[in-house]
């Protein structure tokens, strides 16, 4: 009978009282990997993620807006449940298209973290950089796609949405431009 502190728990792996497992010599167990192995593994794991984000240039995220024919009667409809194209047709979905993000494209929440984006001041704004409200709930928050600045003075700019009870839309903005707004200016990580 074994130890009432030893039990054999698998072929290869000896437990203790206390949950403390060990390989037995000449078998390989998952549980005994050292430490430093599982950060390298979990680091491959997301540089190999990273690698399949595709990389685009700035006017390709502008040329990918336009395939939904914003300010058109051919623009796509706003939905949060459906997609077109694979991603979903609400805000954060065809920012990521543009963006050519894998499919369905993360919400507003995901495209306003260090895995897509870093923030920016909205004096660094240029063309293909997006201007997000993460804050709220999926009917509050809101991305849209910087084109250009509307005026010298920077109190407009141009931008490509996609806007519940229309759909994709080109038109002026100010979000973000009052002091103590939301929005927030985001440069995307995948623009070469």
């Amino acid at each position: 009978m074994a130890s009432p502190r030893a039990i054999l728990v698998g072929v290869g792996t000896l437990a203790l009282a206390g949950g403390t497992a060990f390989g037995i010599a000449g078998v390989s167990s998952p549980a005994a990997k050292p430490a430093h192995q599982n950060v390298q593994l979990q680091s491959a794991d997301r540089t190999a993620a990273a690698a399949a984000i595709t990389k685009v240039t700035r006017a390709q995220v502008i040329a990918r807006a336009k395939t939904w024919h914003p300010h058109t009667s051919q623009r796509v409809p706003y939905s949060q449940n459906k997609t077109h194209g694979g991603y979903r047709t609400d805000c954060s979905g065809y920012a990521s298209m543009a963006l050519a993000l894998p499919k369905p494209g993360p919400n507003t929440v995901g495209l306003a973290t260090s895995k897509y984006t870093k923030k920016i001041s909205f004096s660094a704004l240029k063309q293909g950089d997006l201007i997000i409200d993460a804050i709220g709930s999926n009917t509050t928050r809101h991305v849209v796609i910087f084109e250009k600045w509307a005026n010298a003075k920077h109190t407009r700019y141009w931008a490509y949405e996609q806007r519940g009870h229309y759909g994709t839309d080109h038109r002026t903005l100010t979000y973000g431009l009052a002091k103590g707004s939301q929005y927030k200016a985001y440069h995307p990580k995948n623009i070469k």
